[in-house]
């Protein structure tokens, strides 16, 4: 009696440490494609154009304009960027990139990106 519990007590111990040593995580490659994403810069805000908010950037002794066209809800509610306040403040700006494709006037497909604020900081 006492063998057939020490052998039941150790089949239960051996089938524990089995199924707890398996762990649940998201893929590499899924992981990866989140970082790649997200890019951050540090731009002067330039107002909003009616359909994209506007900042300017240096690099490599050049400003740059970037577009967004998308905002995250959250950031439209910490930073109301439709009032002229915020133009010319400095900005740590988080975004994300996506490819959209539309049709030109000849029916041809164009690739577009997407820009989506996600995060804004104020330098």
């Amino acid at each position: 009696m006492r063998t057939k519990f020490l052998f039941m007590l150790c089949s239960f111990m051996m089938l524990f440490f089995t199924l707890s040593s398996f762990k649940t995580e998201a893929p590499l490659n899924e992981v990866k494609l989140i970082i790649q994403d997200s890019k951050e810069v540090d731009a002067v805000y330039e107002g909003h154009d009616g359909s994209a908010y506007i900042f300017t950037t240096q690099s490599g002794g050049e400003a740059y304009k970037l577009a967004f066209q998308k905002i995250d809800d959250s950031v439209l509610g910490s930073f109301d960027l439709s009032t002229q306040a915020l133009v010319g403040k400095s900005f740590k700006v988080t975004y994300t990139s996506e490819a959209a494709i539309t049709k030109d006037a000849d029916g041809n497909d164009v690739e577009t990106d997407v820009n989506t604020i996600t995060n804004l900081e104020e330098l």
